[in-house]
């Protein structure tokens, strides 16, 4: 078909077909950039923790009143819970991978070194790799003997004594290959303070950081060998069968609570738990713009539908005459078609333009990476079959003018 007559039958309706391409070409935009960002949150949501997610329990109490040895009163709950049928593993830990609350340290690979190498989350607890689930890639584990009481620990450090301090740690081999590229971490020395060197004695796979917001940074963590006692900010961490979980955690509580019937729980959860909750900004944000998506779709739909309508009822003497002149339907259907197609075009080809100068705003103000160029001849493709499809029904509905009712009109 020869373009010609459309685009003279388009100039004639200017401000109507500016319309519609404004409109392509807006919805063109924010669709190709609402869907990298729900991308993003899919791709966000999907971060590994490196812990055995379907088999972990999340308990933290409060003591009505302070216990005299929190050393103590740890070591016995933590063997009270052992005892629960269907417990695996525990331990005891200031924090969780994609928790509320994060502790962390500043990292220096030499002692006199004025700035930080690396921002790191510093994980505390005995027994945390085996019931986290953690896997060792290198070296070896902490061992009892390598954990020294918080206390301690802070009576050594104002003292500057060493011997009180602990000496050695676990990393991650994301942390491992961020400090020494391609060289062997084992052995080396990672400084938190000037006196407060910890040796690396092993690697492991992965570890999330509790604030896990800078996907990029969110393996920069260790384990440090202190002994906390337990608090209300210590969590008692359970690793079960994942069909067990239901019914350790109630059995755990009991337990708990028969040890000390003073004490209150402050949480109970499965870890599953824990990652919903952390990602749940993230749901909402992918759900908030997916509504956003098909809401500016059904828009255009409609004015696409709206517009090609009002053309057809404006253009039944033409029709009718194109039609007593030979025309078939399959020809003032494609017209039609045709039409739409023109105007999609050029609203995509301004769309894609604006979709980039919308990235680079958030580029630069929040942060966010370039946006593929695939999501370009995606979100064209998108965009054609939606008008083609919302032009179907007037351009059916032209295609069935008959000839002798059309030209009555002339």
């Amino acid at each position: 078909m020869d373009i010609l007559p459309i685009l003279s039958t388009l100039r004639r309706h200017k401000l109507t077909s500016w319309l519609l391409i404004l409109e392509i070409a807006l919805t063109c935009a924010i669709v190709c950039n609402a869907v990298f960002l729900i991308g993003q949150r899919l791709q966000r949501m999907d971060m590994p923790s490196g812990v055995a997610e379907h088999e972990l329990l999340q308990i933290q109490v409060a003591d009505v009143t302070a216990p005299s040895n929190p050393y103590a009163r740890l070591a016995e709950d933590v063997a009270v819970l052992r005892q629960v049928p269907g417990v695996i593993s525990v331990a005891s830990s200031n924090q969780v991978p994609f928790g509320s609350s994060s502790s962390n340290g500043n990292i220096r690979l030499d002692p006199a070194q004025p700035e930080r190498t690396l921002f790191a989350t510093t994980y505390f607890g005995e027994n945390l790799v085996p019931t986290l689930g953690t896997r060792l890639v290198s070296g070896r584990d902490l061992q009892s003997d390598d954990f020294v009481d918080v206390e301690t620990a802070m009576k050594g450090l104002g003292t500057g004594d060493s011997k009180s301090l602990p000496h050695v740690t676990l990393i991650t081999q994301t942390l491992a290959d961020r400090l020494w590229p391609g060289q062997n971490p084992l052995g080396r020395i990672i400084y938190l303070t000037p006196v407060v060197g910890l040796r690396v004695v092993g690697v492991v796979d992965s570890l999330a950081r509790p604030n896990a917001y800078d996907e990029a940074k969110s393996q920069y963590t260790m384990v440090v060998p202190l002994r906390m006692g337990a608090s209300k900010d210590q969590s008692y961490l359970i690793r079960t069968r994942p069909e067990d979980r239901a019914s350790v955690l109630a059995a755990a509580l009991a337990a708990l609570k028969k040890a000390d019937p003073q004490r209150v729980v402050t949480t109970q959860r499965s870890f599953d738990e824990v990652r919903r909750k952390f990602f749940q900004d993230d749901r909402a944000m992918a759900g908030m713009l997916v509504g956003v998506i098909v809401a500016l779709l059904i828009v255009t739909a409609l004015g696409i539908v709206g517009l090609a309508s009002f053309w057809v009822a404006q253009r039944r003497r033409t029709i009718g005459v194109r039609r007593a002149l030979g025309a078939t339907r399959g020809n003032i259907l494609h017209y039609f078609q045709t039409e739409n197609f023109v105007l999609a075009t050029i609203g995509i080809a301004l769309g894609m333009v604006l979709a980039y100068g919308i990235n680079l705003f958030l580029m630069s103000h929040y942060e966010l990476p370039r946006l593929p160029g695939i999501y370009f001849p995606v979100g064209a493709v998108l965009l054609w079959l939606i008008g083609q499809i919302a032009v179907l029904g007037p351009a059916l509905r032209a295609a069935a003018v008959p000839p002798v009712v059309a030209t009555r009109s002339v």
